[in-house]
């Protein structure tokens, strides 16, 4: 039994109000783990779009070089996605996520946070070449399923009373697989392992977005009593993280399904 089913049942006139207390508690943290995420998106979205408007020029004279679709890029566009940084761009989010996750411990709840904004902004300039890739309409569009299904399946993770922790180390496993196949694909240029890794990748990143919503609630509830804010303020950063991670890659693989290029 856990410790929020232990509050709901104990006995005593306590019992009562520590669950309230702990209701309360876990709204407020979940919409701090919301909240962290939205801004971060949005930082994402804005720093994607503001970076591809500088790559890209509609005046020849201006242009460095001309893509096969016929997009002509700056001489800044050329350096970001022409020369060796392209790589540097394309793994500087793994890099960040591994440095947050193995330091936050060391740092404040306060610059925890704003590495994570740095991540959102460096995952912009990431994934500012959809832009060259997909039409306008079509990113949007796979947007708002993305935003539909993860609502719906953080919902689910959040209210379900299932025990969904087992999923954990298969999706996890699942995760390290993509990589590997990603980075292998990167110089296969396989059309058809690409669409295996995107349909796979969707359904895990589907799972985790249930998985990582129950686990942060789970992990809330375990440690609301002991009243360590700091803690609490990590544990929101950290669940923000994952869920925008989990609704990041889910938006990719979708639009590597479903995207129309241009």
């Amino acid at each position: 039994m856990s410790q929020y089913d232990w509050a709901k049942t104990a006995p005593g006139a306590g019992a009562g109000t520590q669950t309230q207390q702990i209701d309360v508690g876990l709204r407020a943290h979940m919409n701090k783990v919301y909240g962290t995420m939205s801004i971060g998106m949005l930082i994402t979205a804005l720093a994607a779009w503001a970076i591809s408007g500088l790559a890209t020029t509609t005046d020849p004279s201006n242009a460095a070089a001309q893509l096969g679709n016929g997009t002509l890029l700056t001489s800044f566009g050329t350096l970001i996605y022409g020369s060796p940084l392209k790589w540097v761009i394309m793994f500087a989010p793994l890099a960040f996520v591994f440095g947050l996750s193995a330091m936050i411990n060391r740092m404040s709840a306060a610059t925890a946070q704003l590495v994570f904004y740095a991540f959102a902004a460096v995952m912009g300039l990431s994934l500012s070449s959809i832009f060259l890739v997909y039409t306008g309409f079509s990113i949007i569009q796979i947007f708002l399923i993305t935003a539909i299904s993860f609502a719906s399946l953080s919902l689910w993770g959040y209210t379900t009373k299932k025990d969904i922790s087992a999923w954990g180390s298969f999706l996890i496993m699942g995760v390290v697989g993509l990589i590997i196949a990603s980075i292998v694909n990167i110089f296969m240029q396989s059309e058809a392992l690409m669409f295996a890794i995107s349909a796979i990748g969707v359904l895990i990143f589907a799972g985790l977005t249930a998985y990582d919503t129950q686990k942060i609630k789970n992990d809330y509830i375990a440690h609301a009593a002991h009243g360590d804010s700091e803690w609490l303020g990590k544990a929101a950063i950290m669940g923000a993280l994952n869920l925008y991670l989990d609704f990041i890659n889910m938006f990719i693989f979708l639009l590597q399904l479903f995207g129309n290029r241009e």
